[in-house]
């Protein structure tokens, strides 16, 4: 089992330290995410905390409390550890998943600090290798929705595909206009998120002008009532889940047995519950796909690293960083991404 060619490596914190990234998205919005850095034995390990709450972030930055992490480990044992500090100092996050995503960026940097003490990176570790990596671009269409945003990334790169954010002002004419560009992969319906700012409420029209206009794409996190589930009988396998899945128990926990899931690292918490349900999905031949958060740093690397183990050829999630940014340079990495020549931790550059 993967886990357990992680769970026993050792490592040694001697401090830590966290630093703020801040950028402007090209959704709109100011994106902040933590970097937490473990020290020992003249390596730094790092990971990046992705919690969707800008001041949370503030509020970590400024603290003066010091959280018990220095020592000697497993990493199982300091999984242990981690599961039972409170990173939000007393506070109740806006979202209980925002707890797995700070320990998270603990769990990776100690894993990525573990690797390199150990003179090593994922793929030795695991016995696998580093595959080049599709990625798809995710994005949003203007408002009103057009496609011309879609058109201007085929312009730079005709070659890219997309992950698009289907709303309910999509009318027939830019569904068909999206289709016969061929380039739309996957059609994220965000009906699982309830409370937060990217919400579609399940429109049971959207969701029929999705499923017939797009016959060859995956439709991720549909809302199942009793006006919409009738619309997926005969395309189950083309549906993907994203936000419930954050463990084994929460895929056994789906509607039906998935043909396809978005693994968001993050989501997890732990690199256990990471590994193990990776283990499960190959067990139970489920496909993967990578999905991404955001991320401002090493976050997104580590992605790239997971993804190039165990679905390279996937449409992942996970463009470069760059891809995020509000006006892209012209200088993108295109897809596939080709694997660094001389990887260590769980840096993949």
């Amino acid at each position: 089992m993967l886990y357990e060619r992680l769970s026993d490596l050792e490592l040694e914190i001697e401090d830590y330290d966290l630093t703020q990234r801040e950028r402007d998205t090209s959704s709109g919005f100011t994106r902040a995410t933590t970097i937490v850095s473990l020290h020992g034995d003249g390596e730094t390990g790092r990971g990046e905390d992705v919690t969707y709450d800008n001041d949370a972030h503030e509020t970590l930055r400024g603290t003066t409390v010091e959280f018990p992490v220095t020592g000697r480990y497993t990493l199982e044992t300091l999984s242990d550890q981690l599961s039972e500090i409170d990173f939000f100092l007393g506070n109740e996050p806006n979202q209980s998943i925002f707890r797995n995503y700070r320990q998270w960026a603990f769990e990776s940097a100690a894993l990525d600090l573990a690797l390199k003490q150990a003179d090593t990176n994922l793929a030795d570790r695991l016995e696998r290798t580093y595959e080049r990596v599709r990625f798809v671009v995710s994005t949003r269409l203007e408002e009103p929705p057009t496609g011309d945003r879609v058109l201007d990334w085929l312009d730079r790169d005709p070659d890219l595909e997309f992950k698009l954010d289907p709303t309910s002002e999509w009318s027939d004419d830019v569904v068909q206009w999206l289709a016969a560009t061929d380039a739309v992969q996957i059609l994220d319906l965000k009906g699982q998120y309830h409370g937060t700012t990217v919400d579609q409420p399940a429109d049971p029209e959207l969701y029929e002008r999705v499923i017939e206009g797009f016959p060859e794409a995956l439709i991720e996190d549909p809302e199942l009532n009793d006006e919409t589930r009738p619309l997926f009988e005969g395309h189950e396998t083309r549906v993907t889940w994203d936000y419930p899945i954050r463990s084994v128990e929460t895929v056994e926990n789906l509607p039906w047995e998935p043909a396809w899931l978005n693994i968001k690292p993050s989501r997890f918490g732990s690199v256990q519950s990471l590994f193990e349900t990776i283990d499960y999905c190959r067990e139970h031949e489920i496909q993967l796909f990578g999905g991404g958060q955001f991320e401002l740093d090493v976050g997104r690397e580590h992605l790239h690293a997971i993804a190039s183990l165990f679905y390279p050829n996937a449409p992942n999630d996970i463009a470069p960083k760059a891809y995020n940014d509000p006006e892209p340079s012209g200088d993108l990495p295109s897809t596939p991404l080709t694997p660094p020549a001389d990887p260590r931790g769980l840096s993949w550059k």
